[in-house]
């Protein structure tokens, strides 16, 4: 089994040979760069005397497990795709991390993070889950990265809904491409909230196909420039915003009109505007009420006040039938 270890690194001739003249222990010292990918590694050893490493590439190797890097408290940078790494522990005392790479694992579960709070890129693509299997995420890692993270790749993951990331507002770069999210309500929502977003990939996903996906999601993101790796023209943008605002306005305006119609307080005076608009004759005149429209407030004061003048010229206005009979009776 090949084990990262001080020894492994002494034998290295793309590390220790090259620098001559001074001894191991004093180069393990002063290290910061440390190039092992593509090694069979299996297990990181004991490399506590390496205080100063900043950036570690280990992808395309054969690990498990991210462990014995307690030590690695100036790590900046952390290359661990293509490995098979199953969980994200141990990364606690990371606590300048800032880049960590961790795409082609069998990780299910993005935890582990609630220490990180300085992380600004996380590469999670194409994770090799079990059948019907998603990426999950932990709320509280994510709530940690809130104020941090900047780029955030989880293609390929059959991922469903985001909703669980609304809360990462300083994202600018974000990618869900090859997914399974179908919702573009869902999306609106979160981008609304991702202010600084400037690129956005959401390609091969369901939602591309429905109906003005990307006139939407351009109103939605403020200062996004690039959605699905075709760049947004400013004119484009300003259009579809400036159309979007008609459309509320109008909504509005519509929905005020309805508010102020009148509220009849009787179904004859009801019948009666429907007959003076020309809605068709009544089933039954036999209406106690002359014809005639009143103010909308009237019938709050419990008399009706003064009518207002009917639509229709007073020859044409049809008799009541009472009227005839009142007369019969003088």
């Amino acid at each position: 089994m090949a084990c990262l270890t001080v020894d492994l690194i002494a034998k290295s001739g793309k590390h220790f040979k090259k620098r001559r003249g001074i001894s191991l222990l004093q180069y393990l010292k002063t290290l910061t760069h440390l190039h092992f990918s593509n090694r069979n590694i299996e297990e990181i050893g004991d490399l506590s005397i390496c205080r100063n490493l900043t950036v570690l590439y280990l992808f395309e190797n054969r690990l498990t497990k991210i462990c014995s890097l307690d030590f690695a408290s100036n790590l900046t940078h952390l290359y661990l795709q293509n490995n098979n790494i199953t969980h994200m522990d141990n990364l606690s005392n990371l606590k300048k991390l800032s880049k960590l790479y961790l795409s082609r694992n069998r990780i299910s579960v993005v935890e582990g993070l609630e220490e990180l709070s300085g992380l600004k890129e996380l590469h999670l693509e194409n994770q090799q889950l079990e059948p019907g299997d998603q990426l999950l995420f932990d709320p509280m890692s994510i709530l940690a990265l809130a104020e941090s993270l900047c780029v955030l790749n989880i293609n390929n993951n059959n991922i469903e809904d985001i909703k669980d990331l609304s809360v990462l507002k300083e994202l600018e770069h974000f990618s869900a491409a090859k997914n399974k999210l179908l919702h573009i309500d869902e999306l609106e929502d979160v981008f609304k909230l991702w202010s600084k977003l400037l690129i956005l990939d959401l390609s091969g996903n369901p939602v591309c196909k429905q109906r003005k996906y990307r006139d939407r999601l351009i109103v939605a993101c403020q200062k996004l420039g690039t959605l699905d790796g075709k760049d947004i023209n400013e004119i484009t943008r300003q259009f579809l915003v400036n159309w979007k605002a008609a459309k509320e306005s109008k909504k509005r305006k519509n929905k005020n009109e309805m508010l102020t119609w009148p509220n009849f307080s009787s179904a004859c005076e009801l019948v009666c505007v429907a007959d003076n608009f020309g809605f068709g004759e009544p089933e039954s005149s036999q209406s106690s009420h002359p014809l005639r429209i009143y103010q909308p407030g009237d019938t709050h004061s419990g008399e009706p006040q003064e009518p207002l003048q009917s639509f229709m010229p007073v020859e044409s206005q049809p008799i009541s039938p009472f009227s005839e009979v009142l007369s019969l009776k003088s």
